[in-house]
């Protein structure tokens, strides 16, 4: 039966993308088909309906499904990752273990030659080779260099040394203060997006030929303005940047993960993402903390996990960051604190937060750190059933209290030898 316009002209967009990133797949039918989207698409090789093993492969499956919901499995095989895979709602980003790697590509990076400004929408650089259309950039100065001072577009198109922009930038950035654009970014982005997971895969960030992503736009997996979002069984090492960053969130959980050799943070939930949970975690080995709890995260858990060996503190919370639990962590050889309450002011400080049967472990292996310090007024801090063992005597003390903490409510609680004693206030 010959092909209606309708059919033709349908045809046809879907099958355009395809050439263009070299994917191939079965039938056409088969990926526009409801009953097919509902259930799953699959990504990489031979016997897959997307066969491309690249960002575009991945985005196109995703795009597929994402009016009516649905999974996307990825097979065994390294994955190129040029851009972020954008996760959207109702969409299940699933892998098949270890073997299926979301690996960054190469970074660049050039200096903008003319001033950006605010609210501008192209960038005059000194080199434009090695971007592309498509790339996600990150645009800095030296006075804007990091969190919501930060920049980031998409490239809509290049003209000589001119790259062309989707959205505005929104500080201006000056090129006489080492202004640069790098295509720094996450490999997974969930922004804008609710009842959507990844499961079971490794982002690999490809950390020595990639330049620095900022934290609270970017990351291994970068989790924004979003709610109902899991991340489970998932690998997330050598970033160059945070490991998982969530910003402006409700109900995001990680578990079963492990998040090592980031170049910042492994996880840093904050800017008001309650009810978070992470549990059944191994973060280790990350430049900077394991576990830094930002801003306003709260009636959160923290329960069943492993911080060891990263580069300041296992753990770290702060500002606003009230009746959190956490309840059996194993804290072990961080090079500072174990666990490190930073200092606020009586009102904004971590109220209420209470932490359970943990081992708070050998903290402090480069001679400045103590099992647990106090730096606010924390009020009702419950420590009950904890062990502060200190065998290899690299904790000063298991718990130290600077001006103006106050002492937390100490319930049975295990203290090994340590040179300054368990309970250590500073000395005015």
């Amino acid at each position: 039966m010959p092909f209606s316009l309708k059919s033709t002209l349908l045809l046809f967009i879907i099958i355009i993308p395809l050439i263009i990133f070299s994917q191939s797949i079965d039938t056409v039918d088969a990926l526009v088909s409801p009953k097919i989207a509902r259930q799953a698409i699959t990504v990489g090789g031979e016997n897959a309906l997307i066969k491309g093993f690249n960002n575009h492969s991945i985005q196109f499956a995703i795009d597929a499904l994402s009016k009516t919901g649905g999974t996307v499995t990825l097979n065994p095989g390294i994955y190129e990752i040029f851009s972020p895979v954008r996760l959207a709602s109702n969409i299940i980003l699933k892998g098949s273990g270890k073997e299926t790697v979301l690996k960054r590509a190469k970074g660049v990076q050039t200096k903008y030659i003319v001033d950006a400004d605010y609210g501008e929408l192209k960038l005059t650089v000194e080199d434009a080779r090695g971007f592309q259309i498509g790339m996600k950039v990150q645009i800095t100065d030296d006075d804007n260099s990091g969190c919501w001072d930060v920049s980031t577009a998409y490239i809509t198109d290049i003209a000589g040394n001119t790259l062309y922009l989707d959205k505005g930038l929104i500080r201006d950035y000056r090129a006489d203060k080492h202004g640069l654009v790098s295509n720094a970014s996450s490999v997974i982005d969930v922004i804008d997006a609710e009842n959507a997971s990844v499961i079971d895969l490794t982002v690999d960030g490809n950390r020595t030929e990639n330049y620095f992503a900022d934290g609270c736009n970017n990351a291994g997996i970068m989790i924004l303005r979003s709610r109902n979002i899991k991340v489970d069984q998932v690998n997330v090492k050598d970033f160059n940047g945070e490991g998982i960053s969530w910003q402006i969130t409700e109900h995001v959980s990680i578990r079963n993960s492990e998040i090592s050799g980031s170049g910042n943070t492994g996880l840093h939930p904050g800017t008001g993402s309650p009810f978070s949970v992470i549990e059944n975690n191994n973060v280790h080995h990350n430049d900077q903390d394991g576990l830094f709890i930002c801003w306003r995260v709260y009636q959160s858990e923290v329960k069943d996990n492993q911080f060891h060996n990263n580069g300041r503190f296992g753990i770290c919370t702060g500002h606003k960051d009230t009746d959190v639990t956490f309840f059996n962590n194993h804290v072990f050889e961080n090079k500072s604190d174990g666990i490190h309450l930073r200092g606020e002011r009586a009102a904004n400080a971590p109220h209420r937060n209470k932490f359970i049967k943990n081992l708070i472990e050998n903290n402090g292996t480069e001679g400045g750190g103590y099992g647990f310090s106090i730096n606010s007024p924390a009020e009702e801090l419950i420590l009950e059933n904890n062990i502060f063992k200190n065998s290899q005597k690299t904790q000063k003390a298991a718990i130290y209290i600077y001006e103006p903490g106050i002492k937390p409510i100490l319930e049975n609680n295990t203290f090994e030898d340590h040179q300054m004693g368990e309970v250590v206030f500073e000395k005015p």
